[in-house]
């Protein structure tokens, strides 16, 4: 059993929790248990889509740096990939996956939220990647993830300088997508994951493996994993109930099986 990191399933959609007080810091141990958690979401075929959730007051405000004080340059260059990984993991989900990010997303909590496909932030957020008053940089992810969602040069600006982004500031630069009230901030989740309880699961998983592998490569590469993507689906029993549905009642009345 996860100590600080649960999955907990509910029509379709899974919750990964964060729940390590009183801030959600991320040490090795909970780093392993959102990789986990990832996986077991992976796999679960109850799970349709992804919530990642740290609470009501907090989502994560960072690594542990007490933790990470002690560490020597040889042991964190073993485990360095790890620690990009793991923070990473939602990335790997083939589902649709939303962020429900309250109070503080700092350093390895915002470079996990970077992981999902949406933000849902509440309007009391503070995000940044203040790793450089630390005297170190963004090491899971957030130097490529966070350049590739809002551009370079607004990504050097946070890097650089380390400071804390607001709820308006981050909707104006794209960094989250949607800003509600704090204690809306899971209900508008669940509202946007809930669209793909009953989709057509293996399209999105394509669709999803489609732009994210296609961002790593040159336009004509891009276009070529589209179109193994999109040629796989036609051995899918959704693609055959989705075309007959809709041959015989128009589009947005299929009910798919995820198979």
């Amino acid at each position: 059993m996860a100590e600080f990191v649960t999955l907990e399933v509910s029509d379709g959609i899974g919750t990964i929790r964060l729940d390590r007080p009183p801030m959600n810091a991320l040490n090795r141990q909970v780093q392993e248990e959102i990789r986990a958690a990832a996986r077991e979401a992976t796999v679960n075929s109850d799970v349709r889509a992804v919530i990642v959730y740290g609470g009501e007051k907090v989502f994560a405000a960072g690594a542990d740096i007490k933790e990470m004080a002690a560490m020597s340059v040889v042991e964190m260059t073993d485990i360095a990939a790890e620690l990009q990984s793991a923070l990473g993991s939602l990335s790997t989900i083939p589902k649709p996956v939303v962020a429900a990010v309250t109070g503080y997303a700092l350093g390895g909590g915002l470079e996990v939220a970077l992981g999902a496909d949406r933000r849902i932030a509440g309007d009391n957020v503070k995000l940044g990647v203040p790793e450089v008053l630390l005297g170190v940089i963004p090491g899971g992810g957030g130097t490529q993830r966070l350049a590739r969602l809002i551009g370079p040069s607004r990504a050097k600006g946070m890097v650089f300088t380390g400071r804390f982004v607001g709820a308006e500031e981050a909707l104006r630069i794209g960094l989250v997508d949607e800003v509600v009230a704090p204690d809306e901030v899971y209900n508008a989740a669940r509202a946007w994951a809930g669209q793909f309880t009953t989709g057509a699961s293996r399209a999105l998983a394509a669709a999803k493996a489609s732009i994210d592998q296609g961002l790593d490569v040159d336009l004509t590469n891009g276009l070529r994993v589209e179109a193994q993507q999109f040629a796989a689906l036609f051995a899918t029993e959704d693609r055959t109930v989705g075309m007959e549905s809709f041959i015989a009642n128009g589009p947005g009345k299929a009910a798919f099986t995820g198979r």
